[in-house]
């Protein structure tokens, strides 16, 4: 179960992370297999958590994942999980990203 922001609780579709993650590697050189494994992990450590997964943890999660498979998917995907409001959001996120630690 996933519980909302709204304090909701709903099933796990691992089809809204793979709808997420494919929007954020639209035209991107990433093959769909990968996009099958992330999902895959991701659903694996949702049914591991023991009991209602918050959806912040959910997008921590892909975000993890997205980060070492492509770069531009996971800004993408960070400018809309974290609400990004203007450039000075990527550049921070950028530099993060940058950040080896």
């Amino acid at each position: 179960m996933v519980r909302k922001q709204d304090g909701r609780l709903e099933p796990f579709a691992p089809e809204k992370i793979a709808a997420g993650v494919s929007s954020a590697l639209a035209g991107r050189p990433v093959q769909e297999r990968a996009v099958a494994v992330l999902v895959s992990e991701i659903e694996s450590r949702a049914q591991a958590y023991g009991g209602p997964v918050p959806t912040a943890e959910i997008g921590q999660w892909v975000l993890e994942a997205l980060r070492p498979l492509d770069e531009v998917a996971y800004l993408r995907f960070a400018s809309v999980y974290k609400e990004f409001e203007g450039a000075s959001d990527f550049e921070k996120e950028m530099a993060a990203l940058e950040d080896p630690s």
